[in-house]
């Protein structure tokens, strides 16, 4: 992936300009047809490309951001960039974030206390980052009552062992990864605690989260819906729960069908509103310096639209399918190399 790093030299994005490229979801008329082409999900056509492949999602991404950003950070070779860390923000009334600039945890502030989606990289992150974080966007860290791991990583559930052991916080995974844990036993991995069950409801105070299982990224990466609030209004938030493909050609498979189950779970939900735990992925590290520069405008650039949530979704689509037609073509090379290597053995000159 060749997305470059965070520079700092770079003209910050207006909102009207941000608004121009497309972040209000407006799309030209051949992006739209590629959204409602092949909605079941099924292959173009016998024999499209891997290149076929990216060229739709660039084609749906055009001008945005936050779809030229996954382009990039779902393409082979990517490496993440290690941006500088953010202050922390509220992003919505009700949703803050805490980032360590390469990976986020998200807070959802409800009438019981917090719960949080991922805990940062280990325990001194948790304690010294997440917490204080916390404080300045005026939650009080010791009601945490769950933290949700996103997938077994440890920049995802690095600090949570921490909040389990100091403020009694309950660590939610689902059942895969909690096995990939006890399987691999990495550094600061957090004891087992509570399950995961796909499209589990997770309800505290005045709020409920809907966790989906998205296989893939990880054997139990998970992904959740939840409200978030903004001007009096209430959106409907997505975070998607592991960016990078994995290496496998199967699992690969199984990230994509992971993409159109969930995108369709979107489509009936509403989901206008799209976040990563990885903002570079996304574009969410520039949206949020749009978000402070304006806290009280109207608009929020992490609104995107039902349409436009579907529309980041269908990029990711065109994106797992070009990477499985990658490797597909890449066995292919390879075992037309090894047989025309057999041939010319065999023919002894």
């Amino acid at each position: 992936m060749n997305e470059p790093h965070t520079d700092a030299t770079r003209p910050a994005l207006t909102r009207r300009r941000f608004w121009q490229l497309g972040a209000a979801t407006a799309v030209t008329a051949g992006a739209a047809a590629l959204l409602a082409d092949r909605a079941d999900g099924a292959p173009a056509a016998p024999g499209d490309t891997a290149q076929d492949y990216f060229d739709r999602a660039a084609e749906l991404a055009g001008d945005n951001p936050v779809f030229k950003s996954i382009v990039n950070a779902l393409t082979a070779g990517y490496t993440p960039p290690r941006p500088a860390a953010p202050t922390p923000l509220r992003i919505f009334d009700n949703v803050g974030v805490v980032s360590v600039g390469f990976v986020s945890a998200t807070a959802i502030l409800t009438s019981r206390g917090i719960i949080l989606i991922d805990a940062l990289n280990n325990p001194d992150e948790a304690e010294q980052i997440l917490v204080p974080g916390l404080r300045e966007l005026g939650a009080d860290p010791s009601t945490i009552k769950y933290v949700v791991v996103t997938h077994a990583h440890g920049d995802h559930f690095g600090g949570a062992q921490y909040l389990a052991d100091t403020y009694g916080t309950r660590v939610m995974m689902a059942p895969a990864d909690w096995d990939l844990l006890a399987s691999t036993a990495p550094a600061n991995a957090p004891t087992r605690d509570l399950d995961i069950a796909d499209g589990q409801k997770l309800t505290l105070g005045d709020t409920t989260l809907t966790l989906h299982h998205t296989p893939g990224h990880t054997p139990g990466s998970v992904s959740p819906f939840f409200p978030a609030r903004w001007q009096g209004r209430t959106h409907t938030a997505m975070t998607w729960g592991g960016t990078n493909p994995p290496t496998t050609t199967a699992s690969k498979e199984t990230y994509l069908s992971s993409i159109l189950t969930f995108a369709s779970r979107m489509r009936r939900a509403g989901v206008d509103v799209e976040l990563s735990n990885h903002a570079f992925a996304d574009y969410g590290l520039e949206r949020m310096e749009e978000l402070r520069a304006a806290p009280d405008g109207r608009d929020n650039p992490f609104v995107i639209g039902a349409s436009g949530a579907q529309r980041f979704m269908k990029v990711m689509e065109n994106m797992l399918r070009g990477r499985i037609a990658q490797d597909q073509e890449a066995a292919t090379t390879a075992s037309t190399t090894t047989a025309a290597a057999s041939v010319h053995t065999a023919g002894c000159c």
